[in-house]
């Protein structure tokens, strides 16, 4: 079984169930299979076969959910990028993962004009349109480029239905680009059977059924998004209620017209909600189940949302490396506020020492995943793979201990990683940025508590370039980084506290931060 057969069945078996619903408009098993079959068919005709990776700089909209599944109907390989990434970082991601093809929304159609001549490998790039306005555009593209740039709806309404193709489990169905400590990201190798036992296994966990209503305003290229929201619905029969973007007042719309029975967000988003001024609890009325991940959330929050709006949170954990649920507060027994709670069906949790041996409940250590939801590994890095692979176990990196009823607790997240809104950002991707400006000698950048959105990105620079403003500073970060990356503080020093090797003491820069 994988999750394009699962789809399959669901269009026979729920021939008229809504599989999706965007914008108001309905979408059933039947017409979602249909669409995905004949888009597959199109992807085809334009060269892409199996093996062949295909990226996508797509958002919460239905050509997200078709071109993943029209991509693993093909055995072809889904190359998810935030679209609000930077030219820059965009750019790596596309070369790196050796895209053959790329599908982007009409916004990037600036990005994708002056990329077109750059990635001599991208064969093709496919436009979605999401205003009439946009047929006009490719129209008027030149003659060289017409050829390169196809519109997604003439693609879908002139492919040939096609059936999927074989594959085999480990066969790679995702690759899922995560912050590196490296500085550049790196692209973690998820197989059909990672991707499919964990959406089913989380959906199992999670008490999922067809008559569940999941409210998808996560975003979708996001590898929680896309376990908990798009493939574990999918998986049971569920509804997706597609939402463009986050804003407190489309959740609750949303939640009330649709009948919203799962919600799934960060912490900022829970914080978010909690605080919108019109936030009505009657519209999350039909919510029996709110999911929360991606960060800790605060059990203060936690207890306040619960109270308020009158519907159970429960948290879990995961990493991109593992597909990426590991943990979750069971359903049928104690939530325990601040634990990510137990592991989930067919995934085993760890906590160990330096030497990989297991610790006694209670103590702290790192802690390590062993199931079918592990990576096959990085990108063309097996030097990072065989380290964070050792003996089957996932090393995730991440601090943690175990209570007496087998329910974990996140004691430290990966050393010096920054969540800011759920995302991940490691320092010292920002500092290869700050770096790379000609009037900075040195920079350090640490996260700091932030109200809204968890931590922020603080940095401290020397200058060589006295006259540098901090602005200049942050203009020229914004000119590289996405934005939730980009320093919301420039602090400049005389110098950088360091220990006697020369490392810079970022923690004595933390506890400065905190003072200031």
């Amino acid at each position: 079984m994988s999750l394009v057969s699962r789809v399959q069945q669901q269009a026979v078996q729920n021939t008229t169930k809504a599989a999706y619903s965007f914008m108001g408009k309905e979408t059933s098993y039947a017409e979602f299979e249909g669409t995905v079959a004949k888009f597959a068919g199109a992807l085809q005709t334009l060269g892409v076969k199996k093996g062949d990776n295909v990226a996508f700089l797509l958002g919460n909209t239905p050509h997200f959910l078709i071109s993943l599944y029209a991509t693993m109907r093909l055995g072809a390989t889904a190359v998810p990028i935030n679209p609000i990434y930077t030219p820059d970082e965009i750019s790596y991601i596309i070369k790196n993962s050796d895209a053959k093809v790329v599908i982007a929304l009409d916004l990037l159609l600036p990005f994708v004009e002056q990329a077109a001549g750059a990635f001599p490998i991208v064969a093709q790039y496919i436009i979605c349109e999401t205003t009439p306005e946009t047929g006009d555009k490719l129209r008027a593209l030149p003659e060289s480029l017409q050829a390169k740039v196809k519109p997604f709806s003439v693609l879908v309404q002139a492919g040939e239905m096609i059936a999927p193709v074989e594959v085999a489990d480990n066969d790679t169905a995702i690759i899922l680009y995560t912050s590196g400590t490296t500085g550049h990201p790196k692209g973690a190798m998820l197989t059909f059977e990672n991707i499919f036992s964990n959406a089913r296994d989380v959906a199992e966990y999670l008490q999922f059924s067809p008559n569940d209503r999941v409210l998808a305003t996560l975003p979708v290229f996001h590898v929680f998004a896309l376990t908990v929201v798009v493939n574990a619905p999918l998986v049971t029969g569920s509804t997706i209620l597609l939402v463009p973007k986050f804003s407190p007042a489309d959740v609750f719309q949303v939640a009330k017209e649709e009948k919203a029975t799962v919600f799934a967000g960060v912490p900022t988003m829970y914080n978010f909600l909690y605080q919108f001024p019109d936030a009505d609890p009657a519209d999350f009325s039909t919510v029996r189940l709110a999911i929360s991940g991606g960060a800790s959330l605060p059990v203060a929050l936690l207890h306040n949302f619960e109270d308020k709006f009158n519907v159970r949170i429960s948290e879990g954990y995961g990493l991109s490396e593992a597909s990426p649920v590991t943990c979750f507060n069971p359903l049928d027994r104690e939530r325990k506020a601040g634990s990510i709670g137990t592991s989930i069906i067919n995934v085993e949790n760890k906590i160990v020492n330096e030497l990989g041996e297991e610790l006694p409940v209670g103590e702290v250590g790192e802690l390590i995943v062993r199931g079918p939801n592990v990576m096959k590994g990085y990108y063309n890095m097996p030097e990072e793979t065989a380290n964070a692979i050792r003996d089957g176990w996932l090393y995730t990196g991440d601090l943690a201990r175990k209570d007496e009823e087998g329910y974990f607790y996140i004691v430290d997240r990966k050393k010096d990683m920054i969540i800011v809104g759920g995302y991940n950002v490691y320092p010292r991707e920002v500092e290869e940025v700050l770096f790379a400006h000609p009037g900075i000698l040195e920079a350090a950048v640490v996260g700091v508590p932030d109200l809204n959105f968890g931590e922020q990105v603080l940095a401290f620079v020397v200058l060589k370039d006295t006259a540098l403003s901090t602005d200049e500073v942050e203009a020229f970060c914004r000119e590289k980084l996405a934005k939730y990356k980009v320093p919301t503080r420039i602090e400049i020093l005389e110098e950088l506290p360091k220990n006697t090797t020369g490392k810079i003491l970022r923690r004595t820069l933390k506890e400065q931060s905190t003072t200031n």
